[in-house]
C-alpha cells in the first residue's frame, strides 16, 4: 500500500477504539483499524490526515472509531496490574519527586508498606524512583514526610505501551473521547 498526505508515521497513526457508549476500549494499529472499519465492525468518527492506496482503492486513515455492536465487559477487560502498566498508568512518573524516568530507572512503590497490611494491588502501588522510594523505605508517605503527586487508582483502561499517554502528546482527535489531566 502506498502512503499519501505527508510522512506516514505509523506510532502516531493508531486508533483509538472506543465501545459502542463512546468509552475508551483500548487502542490498536491503523492496520487493525482499516480491517475492523472494511469487516464494518466499527464506525469511523475522526480521520488522520494521512491516506493509505491499494491498486484499487484509497483509504483515509482512522483516528478514532466506535464499535457498531455492544461487547459485554467481562474480566479479562480490566487492566492487568503489572509493572509496566503501573509506569504507563503513572506517566513513567515517579510519584514522590515528581521527575519523569526511563522505565529501567523505575522502581514500585507499596503507599502503605506490605509489611503494615498494605496489598499489592492498583489502589497501593505507585511508580518511584529509587532515591524516592529508598527514602520512604517502610513508612507510608505521611511518616516520611513525602507527598504523592496523585493518588493511585485503578485505571479503567490504558494506552498501548508503544502510545505515549502523556495529555500534550496525545493526538488531538482522541481529547474528546478521553479524560486527561495534563502533567
Amino acid at each position: 500500500m502506498a502512503v499519501e498526505g505527508g510522512i506516514f508515521n505509523a506510532r502516531s497513526a493508531a486508533a483509538l477504539i472506543l465501545s459502542s457508549g463512546y468509552e475508551p476500549v483500548k487502542v490498536v494499529s491503523w492496520r487493525k483499524a482499516i480491517i475492523l472499519w472494511l469487516q464494518d465492525k466499527v464506525e469511523v468518527l475522526e480521520y488522520h490526515t494521512q491516506t493509505i492506496s491499494s491498486p484499487s482503492r484509497t483509504f483515509q486513515v482512522p483516528s478514532v472509531i466506535r464499535l457498531k455492536s455492544f461487547v459485554r465487559p467481562y474480566f479479562s477487560m480490566t487492566v492487568r496490574l503489572s509493572r509496566q502498566n503501573i509506569f504507563v498508568r503513572d506517566h513513567m512518573t515517579c510519584q514522590y519527586c515528581y521527575k519523569r524516568i526511563s522505565e529501567k530507572r523505575l522502581t514500585i512503590d507499596h503507599v502503605l508498606p506490605l509489611s503494615k497490611g498494605g496489598q499489592h494491588e492498583w489502589t497501593n502501588v505507585v511508580a518511584a524512583c529509587s532515591s524516592c522510594n529508598n527514602r520512604k523505605g517502610n513508612r507510608t508517605p505521611e511518616q516520611a514526610n513525602m507527598r504523592l503527586l496523585k493518588v493511585p487508582i485503578v485505571p479503567k483502561w490504558l494506552p498501548s505501551h508503544e502510545v505515549d499517554v502523556k495529555a500534550e502528546r496525545v493526538p488531538s482527535a482522541w481529547r474528546p473521547y478521553l479524560r486527561l489531566v495534563s502533567d
